[in-house]
């Protein structure tokens, strides 16, 4: 009974059948799966992640999860509206206190990029200088 087994699998692989194929690509996405997981398990982990959250998402919501849940959901999102603002509120007091502002950052940005363009304009210049001059 052994025998025929191999026999039988010895002559899929030697005509290509449909069952061989299919074993085959198993094992091949099997490999692949294996490689990618011992390269970047963050990435598998992340995309696994990913992939709960959407089928979680298209999954219609039971009347017992939306009972047992959903008030904790609630004092989550509540929670978390309360210390989105509680940080918004600090961050903009320690701002004010440092004399910082929109417009005292648009400020700087706009004096730090005309610095960068100043230096790659002085650079620039230098490097065609040393050019013609050795030339």
């Amino acid at each position: 009974m052994m025998i025929d087994q191999e026999n039988s699998t010895r002559d899929d692989a030697e005509t290509g059948s449909p069952r061989q194929r299919a074993i085959e690509a198993y094992d091949s996405a099997r490999e692949r799966a294996a490689d990618t997981l011992g390269e970047a398990p963050l990435i598998a982990l992340a995309g696994g992640l990913a992939a709960g959250a959407l089928i979680a998402a298209l999954l219609p919501r039971t009347a017992t999860e939306t009972r047992l849940v959903g008030p904790t959901a609630r004092r989550v999102k509540d929670s978390a509206r309360t210390a989105l603002s509680a940080a918004r509120e600090t961050g903009s007091q320690r701002l004010d206190e440092l004399g910082l502002s929109r417009e005292k950052g648009e400020e700087t940005i706009r004096s730090l990029l005309g610095g960068l363009s100043d230096a790659a304009r002085a650079s620039a210049t230098a490097a065609a200088d040393s050019v013609r001059n050795k030339g």
